[in-house]
């Protein structure tokens, strides 16, 4: 009774269809290669590493000083006290 009718299901087309070629075909001799560029990846991926590892060197930093932070603030706190 309250079941949902399901579309009827298309029909494909028999033909077949062949899809056109809108691009010129690439010439098959190609002069350049990607050696030139070789250089500029190794550079880049250099660059990387590097700023890689400073900023995990700022970020030990930043956590060693925040904890000598809190060690003083609780010794200066418990002199204090006393």
């Amino acid at each position: 009774m309250l079941r949902p009718k399901l579309p009827d299901v298309p029909t494909l087309p028999t033909t077949p269809v062949v899809p056109q070629q809108t691009q010129a075909p690439a010439p098959t001799a190609s002069a350049r290669s990607l050696t030139p560029y070789a250089g500029a990846v190794a550079a880049m991926v250099l660059v990387g590493v590097v700023l890689t590892a400073l900023l995990a060197a700022v970020a030990v930093t930043a956590v060693s000083v925040a904890i000598a932070a809190v060690v003083l603030r609780s010794l200066i706190n418990g002199a204090s006290r006393s």
